[in-house]
């Protein structure tokens, strides 16, 4: 399945535009309140995508091994030390209220991290490519 996002940015507004295979929806990011851009950067994106897929994934695996899950908090962190430079200490921690053994959320945690597709991704330091020219609007 293709994931794809989009950004439209011009004096006053910002528009995210998401799609997952035929799937799309829009989420409420600000302008920047002065200059151009986005209120919220990349790596704060990037940290919500940690923490979103983690979350997200939780109640998946959660499902499959048949945890009931009560609520789940995702914190996630990295440095950030200058333009052009790759984030370090990428790091996150998760919190889950459930009727389940300790044993069990344990299990769920670990191997919820195993699996998690962002994290994966990062870990394994997929190319990024820029593609000259863009694609035809749309």
């Amino acid at each position: 399945m293709r994931i794809s996002a989009s950004v439209t940015n011009a004096p006053g507004q910002h528009q995210v535009v998401l799609r997952t295979g035929n799937a799309e929806h829009t989420i409420a990011v600000a302008p920047k309140a002065s200059g151009a851009g986005s209120a919220t950067n990349g790596g704060e994106f990037l940290m919500l995508a940690l923490a979103t897929c983690y979350c997200n994934d939780l109640y998946r695996e959660a499902a499959r091994l048949g945890v009931a899950l009560d609520r789940v908090e995702v914190w996630a962190e990295a440095e950030f030390e200058g333009i052009g430079l790759a984030a370090r200490d990428v790091r996150y921690h998760a919190r889950v209220q459930s009727p389940a053994s300790p044993d069990a959320i344990a299990r769920l945690l670990r191997e919820t991290d195993a699996v998690a597709e962002v994290h994966n991704t990062l870990r394994q330091g997929v190319p990024v490519q820029w593609i000259d020219p863009p694609p035809p609007s749309t």
